[in-house]
């Protein structure tokens, strides 16, 4: 009897598409803070893996655990959410 644990899944925008087959993704949540009620924003960047380098900075893609990669990498792109907009 295997049981499969459940792999987070998190949506961002690309901030750095530099690195060969890696994209740094910036996820942004809001949270109310504990003591004085206002709500603030707290930002988190994760090494995604990209293996066609299809994606560049400003798109805003879906991330989704997995096994280590390298040392910063546990997370690989699995969808494009919207395209960024300009050039």
């Amino acid at each position: 009897m295997t049981e499969t644990k459940l792999k987070r899944s998190l949506t961002g925008r690309v901030v750095s598409n530099k690195m060969d087959k890696t994209v740094v993704v910036l996820v942004e949540r809001k949270v109310k803070h504990p003591l004085y009620g206002k709500v603030i924003r707290l930002s988190k960047k994760y090494h995604a893996h990209d293996e066609a380098n299809a994606y560049g900075e400003g798109d805003v893609v879906t991330i989704q655990e997995t096994r280590p990669i390298s040392k910063t990498k546990a997370w690989i792109v699995t969808a494009l959410v919207e395209k960024a907009r300009g050039a």
